[in-house]
């Protein structure tokens, strides 16, 4: 359903504020509406006169493979919301641009190798025994799987970046998280935020926050600094990996937890990264490593415990790989369902619902011009349900996903990591993590949900609005998932 024509169409709203209200209330089901009534492409006003905001919707696969990858050039992270989150979390990957970018994706992508990630799976199966293993004392038997999913992604990036700073560092992330984060989201949404430095009750909490969440990473990041190259690390490997024998706490081997990686990294046309450069990488690592893959499991473990059929058939995979024993990387090709499974949740439920960008120069998509300097989004939301790629795309189905279906869609009808070249640098070890934790879940306990209608919000990330309960029945004899 592409619009024709030179006019670009989008909902009316009210007569002096547009759709800010409706956007303020429920974006993600404004966006689906606007594409529902309005096509490919919308525009939809927002704000009073003189503070109004003109936003582009391109929300074919099409569309969005333009703004994101073949003409990505033409659309940069200028908007108001990338400049909140790069003044409040530092300007990591998410954040920076051009030659900073650059240099930055160029020292921090040997960390992201196949080979490095998958040396994180223990440290994954060590955090979600733990958690599981936790649930056997849950009154009644149910767990909110969103609240235990936040916690396990967070204590898993945590101990891979910090080795064993863990404690601390998680403490100090869970505290300081929520307030930064909704303090990111009122400034990059409201139509006249007031200026950070002035004393209003929002600014000293978002500053004591940010204060406490940054002088615990620079204390971490000077005693690595302080302790200089770990002794115990081997020769590198060809894909920037170290050859070690000894093994943390953690589960990582001795000295290469991925703060003391990003200290080390450096080459001779980009240097290094200093201590700053340093504490940007790893706060956006906290946030983008933990929040997005907390809601995947999440949601799949929630759908799962609404769908028994598909819950049994992903439970009887991992058992007949596993046995019962404690998944490894070496597993992560041989569960194919389980990986199904994540993507159709990722699909319902993509972590990153709506993709901002500012366009540079004038722009055609879908038959239309998109004026330069305009608000653009693209919205796997929408797109993850466009009929035209997707029949009966509310329906919970992880066949969508066999190699066979997936090569007969166009490439950004399911673009969860975002695409072209800012895609995610973690989106192997979101899928690792993700695949490794459900495959123990599922060998420990079957779910039924307790919540089955859940209203969901666009923050930083998707997220609930409320609990996403189930109640769990351990199973017998299962082994190497959730110790007694």
């Amino acid at each position: 359903m592409t619009t024709t024509g030179t006019q670009i169409t989008g909902p009316a709203g009210l007569p002096l504020i547009g759709s800010m209200l409706d956007l303020k209330r429920d974006p993600l089901g404004t966006f689906l509406d606007a594409y529902r009534a309005h096509g490919d492409l919308v525009r939809i006003s927002a704000g009073p006169p003189g503070l109004r905001t003109e936003l582009y919707g391109v929300f074919s696969a099409e569309g969005a493979q333009q703004v994101l990858a073949t003409e990505s050039a033409n659309f940069r992270k200028d908007n108001t919301f990338y400049q909140e989150v790069r003044e409040s979390f530092g300007n990591g990957l998410l954040t920076s641009q051009d030659d900073v970018y650059l240099r930055q994706r160029r020292l921090v992508q040997p960390l992201f190798t196949r080979r490095r990630v998958d040396g994180y799976a223990e440290a994954v199966t060590a955090e979600t025994a733990a958690v599981t293993a936790s649930w056997r004392d849950a009154p009644g038997g149910v767990v909110d799987v969103s609240a235990e999913m936040t916690r396990l992604t967070l204590r898993a990036v945590a101990r891979i970046l910090f080795g064993t700073d863990v404690e601390s560092a998680v403490h100090v992330v869970e505290r300081s998280f929520p307030v930064i984060g909704d303090y990111v989201l009122r400034r990059a949404f409201s139509p006249a935020a007031a200026p950070r430095h002035w004393p209003t009750p929002a600014n000293r909490r978002a500053s004591a926050a940010m204060a406490e969440l940054y002088a615990e990473c620079d204390r971490i990041i000077e005693q690595r600094r302080a302790a200089g190259p770990a002794t115990t690390a081997g020769p590198a490997t060809t894909d920037g990996a170290a050859a070690t024998d000894g093994a943390d706490a953690a589960g990582n081997a001795e000295g290469d937890d991925l703060l003391t990686l990003l200290a080390r990294a450096g080459s001779d046309e980009d240097g290094s990264l200093d201590a700053d450069e340093i504490r940007d990488q790893v706060l956006i690592f906290l946030l983008a490593g933990h929040e997005t893959t907390a809601t995947s499991l999440a949601f799949a473990l929630h759908l799962l415990a609404r769908h028994p059929k598909e819950q049994q058939r992903a439970r009887e995979e991992a058992v007949r790989v596993l046995g019962g024993r404690t998944p490894g990387a070496a597993d992560l090709d041989a569960l194919p369902y389980l990986a199904q499974v994540l993507k159709e949740a990722m699909r319902l439920y993509p972590a990153g619902p709506v993709i901002g960008r500012r366009a540079v120069t004038e722009t055609r998509i879908d038959g239309y011009t998109i004026p330069a300097g305009a608000d653009v989004i693209v919205a796997p939301w929408v797109t993850h349900r466009h009929t035209r790629y997707w029949d009966e795309p509310d329906r919970f189905d992880p066949d969508r996903f066999t190699p066979e279906r997936e090569k007969e869609r166009p490439r950004y009808a399911f673009f969860p990591f975002g695409g072209g070249p800012r895609a995610c640098i973690g989106q192997h070890f979101s899928m690792l993590e993700s695949v490794l934790a459900l495959a123990m879940v599922l060998q420990a306990y079957e779910l039924d949900a307790v919540d089955v209608d859940i209203a969901v919000t666009s923050g930083i990330t998707l997220r609930a609005q409320g609990p996403v309960r189930c109640r769990l029945r351990p199973l017998p004899h299962a082994t190497g998932a959730a110790p007694a």
